[in-house]
């Protein structure tokens, strides 16, 4: 399938095109480093497949009209904590890179994102708990706001955090396939992004254990959009998915 769009966002790969706002979530940055400290060694690829990527996506999205706004939907960094080494250095020259796209920069708080305030002040863009523009309400997902309702309120819900994926079954072995879901919460309409992470599988969505607060209930209605380098695949809701299993 090509030029999909849900809830009227454009999909274009692992990014959303919302009007002139493309919004990405999940980048992690720095989960190498944290995977070593752990004692598992892998080469530091992501950050130039992010890069990589991120300007095939720009591409593909000005060819609609000018992206005048970049959304990072939380998690930019992967450590809980303070920003390690890997991380400072990563996290600066991507959002000095997305200057060269965009006109603004708005970063989102996601769980991960402690200590992510100075760094945003510092290379002067915006940082804040949530963003609406349009008929979108953008947050993170990790948690429901106390003034939701009002926040939320006639606007279309874009959440992240969840990772979510679909797992793809042979005799042999289970694919994991990154993708956007797309279905309702308390009447609402509710979109949820796949992660900017190359590195982490993700949730597969089939098998329930789901993170989210906004995703606890009526999963099944959800229906599936699967991406795979810049395609987009109708697999139906996940009820219908589960069914086949």
């Amino acid at each position: 399938m090509e030029d999909v769009e849900i809830y009227g966002a454009r999909v274009i790969d692992l990014a959303l095109l919302a009007d002139e706002n493309l919004i990405i979530a999940d980048l992690h940055l720095g989960y190498e480093e944290a995977l070593m400290n752990e004692g598992i060694v892998i080469p530091k690829f992501q950050y130039k497949k992010i890069i990589n990527r991120l300007e095939k996506i720009f591409q593909a999205a000005n060819s609609y009209g000018k992206v005048k706004r970049l959304i990072i939907n939380g998690d930019l960094k992967h450590e809980f904590g303070r920003s390690s080494r890997q991380e400072y250095k990563e996290t600066s020259e991507i959002i000095n890179f997305l200057k060269n796209y965009a006109d603004d920069i708005v970063l989102i708080r996601g769980n991960h994102d402690n200590f992510v305030s100075a760094t945003a002040e510092n290379l002067n863009v915006k940082f804040c708990e949530n963003f609406a523009v349009k008929n979108f309400f953008i947050l993170h997902g990790d948690k429901i706001p106390k003034n939701f309702d009002d926040l939320a309120k006639n606007k279309t819900i874009v959440i992240a955090h969840e990772h979510p994926c679909v797992g793809l079954r042979t005799a042999e072995r289970t694919e994991k396939m990154k993708c956007f879901l797309k279905g309702k919460f308390e009447e609402k309409n509710l979109i949820v992004m796949p992660a900017f992470n190359f590195i982490a599988g993700g949730t597969d969505i089939l098998q329930g254990n789901l993170l989210s607060p906004f995703l606890k209930e009526n999963i099944e209605n959800f229906e599936v959009f699967g991406v795979e380098n810049f395609e987009v695949f109708y697999f139906g809701t996940v009820g219908d998915l589960i069914n086949l299993i």
